[in-house]
């Protein structure tokens, strides 16, 4: 696993049309690895990719590292169950975090206090970039896929 974006796969992501997003989207390319993981935010609503929720624990942690390096500490990956009982899984800094989002939303529970997974400790790594990249490197990045 690589220890800075907590993956084993350094081409996994985008996930989905990965050309257009790292033709498009700025990304956080991995200084250990070199993976990108998108990090742009909406113009709308400001949010971020790891804002919203995903379909599994393991499509969560593809995003981990972009929340713990906007919020600058470790942030936690949550189950959070809905009404019908649909579960799903959200990045959120805190539990506080956590307490807030079900406070909005009444229809959904998470029955856990503690992150199915986090990394503990947050880390700076000397060779990170925050940037979009150049029509040669996105296809570099394809290739290696």
């Amino acid at each position: 696993m690589c220890e800075e974006c907590y993956v084993n796969k350094n081409r996994i992501t985008p996930l989905l049309n990965p050309v257009d997003c790292l033709e498009h989207h700025t990304q956080y390319i991995c200084g250990t690895c070199g993976r990108c993981i998108c990090i742009d935010r909406d113009p709308k609503r400001g949010l971020q990719r790891w804002n919203f929720p995903f379909k599994s624990l393991e499509i969560a942690k593809l995003y981990l590292r972009t929340a713990d390096y906007t919020e600058k500490q470790p942030c936690g990956i949550y189950e959070i169950e809905n009404s019908n009982g649909k579960k799903s899984y959200k990045i959120f800094p805190s539990y506080n975090d956590v307490l807030l989002f079900l406070k909005k939303n009444k229809d959904k529970q998470c029955k856990h206090t503690a992150p199915l997974f986090t990394i503990g400790e947050y880390k700076e790594y000397p060779h990170t970039q925050i940037r979009k990249l150049t029509a040669a490197e996105v296809e570099q990045y394809m290739s290696e896929r």
